[in-house]
């Protein structure tokens, strides 16, 4: 049973869409961005479309599972290169890497916006982004981006609910983050990097595990491996620790660790001074 005020949200986030014109949505096909492109179908099904960013930090099968959404959907959906590792500055990865890549793919966005005569571009962060270090939500404020989410105060725990009530198979898909995330700032991106990143984390998706992370440390030289209670009791099983073994060293890793804590979000922000933090939270 979902509660009342969970509801009252969604009635909320339908009649704030429902009163735009027309509409384009940043669009990943995670479970947030999904939940939003299907209230949308329902409230203003003509007057939407989705429009989503290819770039080397994009896994393919994120891309493949937000096109088979989109047309699910039946909503138009528009694919647009991010390009963001031949941005200045980007494969350097600064503390403010995601504001240079969201001011990078928002602007792309609301050019296809323009030319589609699309009146708002809106994205799908929730009120749970607020309390982590994030400067891309600086980036999207500056560009005038709407985030109605966070408008009407909605929780990932909330969106989760609501979307297994509308049906969507978005509704326990792990969270999901762009894969520059994997790495340490000021550790060096390239594309070659994020390819041995995808293939390290899909290959741990295909034995079996759910929410994983593989951050990439020490030039290289060692993967840390944050994962859900559920997948690191299976990553301790005999044959599932040695394909992770053999897999991460064919792919270059000299050392492979787990790291006991767990999956977390935003576990690289830890690395940053906490003034850092505290000066994007505040903005």
């Amino acid at each position: 049973m979902i509660p009342q005020h969970v509801m009252d949200k969604e009635i909320q986030l339908s009649s704030y869409l429902s009163g735009l014109g027309s509409l384009a949505v940043a669009f990943s096909g995670g479970v947030d961005s999904s939940y939003l492109a299907a209230v949308c179908a329902k409230s203003r099904p003509l007057g939407t479309t989705l429009v989503t960013g290819c770039s080397a930090s994009f896994p393919q099968r994120e891309l493949t599972a937000a096109k088979e959404l989109a047309q699910k959907l039946n909503l138009r959906h528009i694919l647009v290169d991010s390009e963001e590792l031949g941005l200045p500055g980007f494969s350097d990865n600064p503390p403010n890497r995601c504001y240079i890549c969201k001011r990078e793919l928002f602007g792309k966005i609301m050019r296809v916006a323009a030319e589609e005569g699309l009146a708002h571009v809106a994205e799908a962060s929730n009120l749970d982004d607020e309390g982590d270090y994030r400067p891309g939500l600086a980036a999207i404020a500056e560009l005038g981006v709407l985030s109605p989410l966070r408008k009407v105060g909605l929780q990932k725990e909330e969106i989760r609910l609501l979307s297994k009530r509308m049906g969507l198979s978005t509704w326990d898909k792990p969270s999901f983050a762009c894969l520059a995330s994997r790495f340490p700032y000021g550790e060096q991106i390239s594309a070659e990097r994020l390819a041995i990143i995808d293939q390290a984390e899909s290959h741990l998706l295909e034995l079996g595990l759910k929410q994983v992370r593989v951050r990439f440390h020490e030039k290289g030289k060692m993967a840390r491996i944050e994962a859900d209670e559920e997948s690191l009791a299976r990553l301790f099983q005999p044959d599932i620790r040695r394909s992770v073994a053999e897999k991460f060293q064919s792919l270059g890793f000299v050392y492979t660790t787990v790291d006991l804590q767990g999956y977390r979000t935003g576990s690289m922000n830890l690395t940053l001074p906490m003034a850092a933090r505290d000066s994007q939270k505040a903005s």
